[in-house]
């Protein structure tokens, strides 16, 4: 067998059928379009329903919801923290160092071992990541958040859980 003899399996292949070609075959005249409308002249976008308030946007379950209290932070583990070379730790300092995008607020989280005593300040810490730079002799400082609290205001009697 050589390569121009390739050749699809007989009735694998069929032909796309050609409408729109006047009158004498099948598809001709309105081209199975039907007849008079928009989507009979022109395409139409998916999800477009003739200028009525589309189902995506009447129903916000199917779009997401994006929570503007959400508080996003920019994780750095212990064990980055012990490849550093410095022992005062900033937010500043890990963005300068590369280790932290430059906008968000830091969080140290406790992957990894910590030998040296280290002073960390940063917006967050997860409970290991406290009591592994306390337990090597080190302090973990909370910096206040520059954007200040960010949650709705609370009612009744819930300000005593915060």
């Amino acid at each position: 067998m050589e390569l121009h003899e390739l050749a699809p399996a007989p009735g694998a292949h069929k032909a796309r059928r050609r409408v729109g070609r006047g009158t004498g075959g099948k598809g001709g005249k309105t081209a199975g379009r039907g007849t008079k409308g928009q989507k009979a002249r022109n395409t139409v976008k998916p999800g477009f329903e003739g200028g009525q308030l589309p189902l995506t946007q009447r129903i916000p379950k199917l779009r997401g919801f994006a929570n503007p209290f959400r508080i996003e932070y920019n994780v750095v583990n212990v064990d980055v923290l012990e490849a550093l070379e410095m022992t005062e730790i900033t937010p500043a300092s890990l963005q300068a160092a590369g280790i932290v995008h430059h906008k968000g607020l830091v969080k140290v989280l406790g992957r990894g071992e910590l030998s040296r005593k280290l002073n960390v300040h940063a917006h967050a810490f997860s409970a290991s990541a406290k009591s592994a730079i306390e337990q090597a002799g080190g302090t973990a400082t909370v910096v206040a958040s520059p954007y200040g609290d960010r949650r709705p205001p609370v009612r009744g009697n819930a300000l005593a859980n915060r």
